[in-house]
């Protein structure tokens, strides 16, 4: 498997790194409240003006593993949750069927926490004001592995141009966490042929958190 030391990715500047203030409690889910209580009001870019919800994110404080989307939809906007439309109800078949887990055993997150018109892919000043929410979020919550789910996701967290197929299968990190990127489950539900590859990939993160391995689907 390739080492990205060895295999250098083609590297986007990082988004600047805007400074927040660290919660004053240590609780991680005091922590995350205090965040999600800065995210609600935040009007660092455009995507605001439009929104119904800030989709903070949701899951265990203290996860093994993480996963991290591109942003909201429109049913995620209606309900202030990540992940909950047609492509959130594959995920959790991917969480129950390949990891044994419930949503309420991981943490859920997008790189923009509102979203944009018409589901169209974040801009980089979006991304750039919305990232330190991110960035926090994972330094609170402290998973094993990190989940990357397709172009968007993978791209402004790892500040790389990369595509998702030549970063899949890879030795990835982020801050020291592993970092494993696969399709977005909206993709498989237009491309079902790749459901086989993000199998695998979760297969691979069971086995960075040393978890049983699951038997594939029939079929």
């Amino acid at each position: 498997m390739p080492n990205p030391a060895s295999s250098p990715l083609e590297v986007a500047p990082r988004p600047d790194q805007e400074p927040m203030a660290a919660p004053a409690v240590a609780d991680p889910a005091a922590q995350l409240q205090e965040l999600r209580g800065l995210v609600q009001p935040c009007t660092r870019c455009k995507l605001h003006e439009g929104r119904q919800h800030a989709v903070f994110g949701e899951g265990d404080p203290a996860a093994d593993v993480m996963f991290i989307g591109e942003a909201p939809g429109a049913r995620e906007d209606q309900t202030g949750r990540p992940f909950v439309g047609e492509a959130g109800q594959l995920l959790d078949r991917i969480l129950t069927g390949a990891m044994g887990l419930q949503r309420r055993e991981v943490y859920i997150a997008n790189i923009n926490k509102c979203r944009p018109p018409g589901n169209r892919v974040p801009e980089p000043d979006e991304v750039a004001a919305c990232l330190p929410f991110l960035r926090q979020q994972i330094a609170i919550v402290r998973p094993k592995v990190l989940v990357c789910l397709g172009r968007t996701a993978a791209q402004n967290l790892l500040a790389t141009t990369a595509s998702t197929t030549a970063l899949r299968g890879r030795d990835l990190d982020y801050e020291g966490i592993p970092v494993v990127v696969t399709w977005h489950p909206a993709y498989l539900l237009r491309e079902p042929a790749h459901k086989r590859e993000t199998w695998e990939d979760i297969k691979r993160v069971n086995r960075l958190l040393g978890r049983p391995e699951v038997p594939p689907p029939a079929g």
